[in-house]
């Protein structure tokens, strides 16, 4: 008893204590007032049906200590709830600003990133309308694709990049090698063959290797930083929401309420004591803290790699001038292509008799493609550019490391929760007012094995804690993949396609000449074949010229001898074809 008494109390108390009139003094005890317990307690919004007037004998009590109290055996049941609730509510504030940074900043580059794609589309419409007219509008449907299938893999479709491009460089380079060669007729076959070789003849010059690269790492960087802060929002959520178990509970009521079952409710429980409270309580968000770090390190570098090599504006940016390079570079070297096509598909049948457009039909007036350098980036809509939004987001990121590992302290420092800790002889520590002795418990489930107010049990890990840090190692080596330029989603198949593609084998790196192997051109059409028609069926590994059996084949000598014979007609259409880009 004597070891529980208060060094503050009055000095009937201490005669009490040394003098023989023990029976006296219980009846003193038991006397005092418990007056400011009851206005503490109705200030809650509890009835006042079951407080005491003044302190009774405690032995009814079952999670404070059973000396005289002001607390009735409900009291002390609604106090528990009381010390649970605000504990959750304690939890939820402090991880608040977490929750409401990767809400928020998901939301501002999600909408960010979708206008970028909506922007980078309809400045290729208006170009394009503007300078190739109804060439372009009748093949408005290659790049309207494109772009929903940008939309797709951004979304989180199962969509590869490689395969997107390859796609569409295959289509444009159909439709482009007929509009270069207008006096002759190509049946679907004929644009097969000569789809299927495009890789070999790169009639675009290198151009759509380095659009690959480009839209590639910016795509992948800004869906893995989305997804990831999406995973972040998602982590938060269901580490902050706690499952109370019985010792924590049992130590919570013992540091926060039994002070006012002792009629002293304006009483902090000492920090040490907090501190020993909450480490027990939170073990296994603490385990959190390790992996937590690596995935808060993970975004920081993807969202750095977003500002520089791997920026979204610019690739956005580019897609419309790379295109319009690579159909240019296509027509200043048509000659030459036609030439290799016609030898390896053989020659093409003469197309019939037509009227001559005019210029302004061709392609109308001709404007260059506005890009923009580094210290000229665009805002969009929502009144920000790329590098503000990282910043802001490096900014929020940073402070939040060690956030799990560091939130004992975090609520032990908040006045309200606990004494200060300089405070060390004036504060509740668990059976009266003075100094707490007890050490103070290191971090994680492990290490509670020796906390002295709450009961662990090491030997059995939290199920939900341990799929929320599977889910951020997932999570952390997405970012990491993304950070290499790499897809996880479709790294065996980008890393096994394509051949010849003038790169060799090499990972993405920040040179803008480096990359993946390039993807061919060609891939299985969408469309299914109807009855009628056979599939078309584009061969990926043929290394030689595959020459169509459709009566070409005795036809290539002749071809070629018709294309050298008629050399001084096919310069003046060309040039007359050339006099305005064409599709």
């Amino acid at each position: 008893m004597i070891r529980r008494l208060s060094l503050a109390w009055t000095p009937i108390v201490w005669l009490c204590v040394f003098g023989p009139l023990e029976t006296d003094c219980r009846a003193a005890s038991a006397g005092r007032s418990c007056g400011e317990s009851r206005q503490v307690y109705a200030d809650k919004g509890y009835s006042l049906n079951t407080a005491p007037l003044t302190q009774i004998s405690g032995e009814h009590l079952r999670l404070c200590p059973q000396d005289y109290t002001c607390c009735s055996s409900v009291m002390e049941e609604v106090l528990a709830r009381q010390s649970e609730s605000d504990f959750l509510k304690a939890i939820d504030d402090t991880s608040q600003f977490l929750l409401t940074t990767f809400m928020q900043r998901h939301r501002k580059f999600d909408e960010f990133f979708r206008e970028l794609i909506d922007l980078a589309e309809k400045s290729m419409n208006q170009m394009f309308t503007k300078t190739y007219g109804k060439l372009y509008t009748q093949n408005a449907r290659v790049f309207h694709d494109l772009f929903a299938e940008l939309r797709r893999y951004y979304t989180g479709g199962s969509v590869s990049l490689g395969e997107v491009l390859a796609e569409f460089w295959s289509r444009l380079v159909e439709r482009v090698f007929s509009l270069v060669n207008p006096q002759y007729q190509f049946s679907e076959e004929y644009l097969e063959c000569v789809s299927k070789h495009a890789e070999q003849l790169q009639p675009f010059g290198d151009l759509p290797r380095k659009l690959r690269i480009q839209v590639s790492r910016a795509f992948i960087a800004a869906r893995a930083l989305v997804q990831g802060l999406a995973t972040g929002r998602d982590i938060i959520n269901k580490a902050s929401k706690l499952n109370v178990g019985g010792e924590c509970l049992r130590a919570l009521m013992r540091q926060w309420y039994c002070p006012l079952c002792r009629g002293m409710p304006t009483l902090r429980p000492c920090h040490s004591f907090c501190l020993n409270v909450m480490k027990g309580c939170l073990a296994n968000q603490a385990d959190l803290d390790s992996e937590w770090n690596n995935f808060i390190d993970a975004l920081l570098q993807v969202s750095e790699k977003l500002e520089g090599p791997f920026n979204m504006e610019l690739a956005a940016d580019s897609i419309a001038v790379k295109v319009s390079e690579a159909i240019m570079h296509m027509q200043e070297n048509s000659v030459t292509t036609s030439t290799k096509v016609f030898q390896g598909c053989g020659s093409p049948r003469p197309a019939p008799s037509r009227s001559r457009r005019s210029p302004r039909e061709q392609g109308g007036n001709r404007r260059p493609f506005r890009t923009y350098s580094p210290e000229e980036k665009p805002t969009t809509a929502a009144g920000t550019n790329l590098d503000r939004l990282v910043l802001d987001l490096k900014e929020r990121l940073r402070p939040m490391k060690g956030f799990w590992v560091s939130l004992p302290h975090t609520l032990c420092n908040d006045d309200n929760l606990a004494a200060d800790v300089t405070n060390e002889d004036k504060c509740w520590n668990g059976q009266a007012r003075g100094r707490y002795l007890p050490d103070v418990t290191r971090d994680g489930l492990v290490s509670q094995i020796n906390n002295p107010e709450v009961e662990v049990d090491i030997a059995r890990p939290d199920v939900r804690t341990r799929q929320l840090i599977m889910e951020l190692r997932v999570a952390t080596n997405r970012l990491r993949q993304a950070q290499a330029g790499q897809d996880s989603d479709f790294m065996d198949s980008e890393e096994g396609s394509g051949s010849g593609g003038g790169d060799g084998g090499d990972r993405y790196s920040d040179e803008p000449g480096s990359g993946p192997p390039s993807p061919p051109y060609s891939k299985p059409a969408r469309n299914p074949p109807s009855p009628n028609k056979p599939p078309r069926v584009r061969d990926r590994t043929g290394a030689k010229w595959t020459r169509p059996n459709q009566g070409h084949g005795n036809r290539i000598t002749s071809g070629v001898n018709q294309l050298s014979a008629s050399h001084s007609i096919t310069v003046f259409l060309l040039l007359a074809i050339c006099a305005a880009p064409i599709w």
